[in-house]
């Protein structure tokens, strides 16, 4: 059960490092975040089309790699809009730096495009960053 502030997260990210890195941002969040993996594009596909999410897993976020085995990160992009959580931001977290991977990120629906930073201190930096925009639980409130 998710706590009552909690926020969910769903990453397509086949590289172990860079979800290790992304899980340390997580952990930097001011408020509970449950994150959901799937490594595999193939698998990505199927997990929404037979809406594998938990009942109390409420997207509020998705990052995306271009770059997934199996079924590309822009397929799974276009099997994401057509669920019913089509209205769910869709951050690409990618190392291409390719202008037409990153217009066809913005065609399939793609909500901000992140190039992946090569430090480690900035790739958190940029996860909690990306979080703090996107998911209103994880800003820290400015009132007391």
């Amino acid at each position: 059960m998710l706590p009552a502030d909690g926020a969910c997260l769903l990453v397509f990210e086949d590289n172990p490092g860079d979800v290790h890195l992304i899980e340390e941002g997580v952990a930097a969040a001011p408020t509970d975040v449950t994150v959901q993996v799937i490594a595999n594009g193939t698998d990505a596909i199927e997990w929404l089309a037979a809406d594998r999410r938990p009942v109390d897993f409420d997207l509020d976020l998705v990052l995306l790699d271009l770059n997934l085995p199996g079924r590309s990160g822009l397929e799974v992009l276009d099997a994401l809009r057509d669920r019913a959580s089509s209205h769910t931001p869709v951050v690409v977290l990618s190392s291409s730096e390719n202008p037409e991977d990153i217009a066809a990120a913005y065609k399939a629906g793609a909500n901000a495009y992140v190039m992946k930073p090569t430090d480690p201190d900035t790739f958190i930096e940029t996860v909690v960053a990306t979080m703090r925009f996107w998911i209103p639980e994880v800003t820290p409130s400015t009132h007391d």
